[in-house]
């Protein structure tokens, strides 16, 4: 015999029903640590992204820049061929209002030009993947032109 479901019951699952992840597009993961890259690429697949592309150089990031558009950008300010990776922030406010969001991972933060600082979050090593998490899909974009570029995207 099952066991028999009171309202009592019904009312705690649906206050514990789970919340909806916000949807974090596409994300361009700028890491050379390879054990980082797969914790925040984990960590940006359960908060919503519905892509990740990793690359461990400037290069490599450059021709994914090249190859696609993103929503969002986390770049390693000092990966293994550059020591600038803000470089690639300041390319990508080129951009204009549409540019994705970017957030900077760097264990010397005081090292990125505060003009560069302000374009987005930076996250001194080592720190939570959630809380880079929380912060993309804090500043997430729900236009209809945005809605619709991420629909082509």
């Amino acid at each position: 015999m099952g066991a028999k479901i009171t309202k009592s019951a019904v009312k705690k699952a649906a206050k514990t029903k789970a919340k909806p992840v916000p949807d974090l597009g596409r994300v361009l993961l700028a890491e050379d640590d390879a054990v980082l890259a797969m914790s925040l690429e984990d960590a940006l697949r359960e908060g919503g992204a519905s892509h990740v592309q990793i690359c461990s150089s400037m290069a490599a990031t450059m021709a994914a820049l090249d190859k696609g558009r993103f929503d969002a950008l986390v770049l390693d300010v000092h990966l293994a061929d550059r020591d600038d990776g803000w470089a690639l922030a300041e390319l990508v406010s080129l951009l204009g209002p549409e540019r994705p969001r970017i957030a900077f991972s760097t264990g010397s933060p005081q090292s990125i030009p505060p003009e560069v600082a302000e374009m987005g979050p930076v996250f001194e090593k080592p720190y939570d993947p959630a809380q880079l998490v929380a912060e993309l899909a804090g500043g997430k974009r729900t236009g209809l032109i945005a809605r619709l570029r991420r629909a082509i995207g």
